[in-house]
């Protein structure tokens, strides 16, 4: 399957954008008020252009945490709006009606050893997932491969194990008790 190509969205508009569609930022957006940082990623927005990817806000932008990121400016790109992108390919719009058939990937364990800690001590999250795609554990990790991650909580954290595939979403919680 192609990149976010699935359907999720609760929205039965035909209207709405479907994910996986390819979008550019369109080569007349005045990138010149922006920050430098910004300037490059709006540059590429405008060279390569980008995938709607999710459900949510609108043209929303998102990207992997990092603190050598300045947040406060990347909040700068939220001025963006639907009307400054051209769209550059489709594809299939899928809906309720025609979305591949198919089975969502299965969790056969999620556990978290040692269950309970003190505050910073190391927790093994580990899981076990058949035709998943990709995984996600939130809060901390995002994305993960393999079969565990260490986190170390500071407080309680109940953690959720996203496994997700062309057909679905699967979700599985274990709680760490930081004592």
């Amino acid at each position: 399957m192609l990149p976010a190509t699935h359907w999720a969205s609760s929205v039965t508009n035909a209207n709405a954008p479907p994910m996986g569609m390819r979008l550019r930022l369109k080569a007349s957006f005045d990138i010149s008020g922006f920050s430098h940082t910004n300037q490059i990623i709006l540059t590429a927005l405008k060279t390569y252009g980008m995938i709607l990817a999710d459900n949510g806000s609108g043209i929303f932008l998102s990207g992997t945490p990092d603190n050598r990121w300045n947040n406060d400016d990347l909040a700068n790109l939220e001025q963006l709006t639907a009307r400054d992108f051209e769209v550059v390919k489709m594809g299939t719009i899928y809906t309720s009606a025609n979305v591949p058939k198919g089975s969502a990937p299965a969790i056969h364990s999620f556990t978290a050893n040692p269950s309970s800690v003190a505050s910073g001590s190391s927790v093994e999250l580990s899981w076990s997932v058949t035709d998943s795609e990709y995984n996600i554990v939130d809060p901390a990790l995002g994305a993960v491969r393999g079969s565990s991650a260490t986190v170390t909580p500071t407080q309680t954290t109940t953690y959720t194990l996203i496994a997700t595939n062309q057909y679905g979403r699967t979700t599985r919680t274990v709680k760490v008790t930081v004592e």
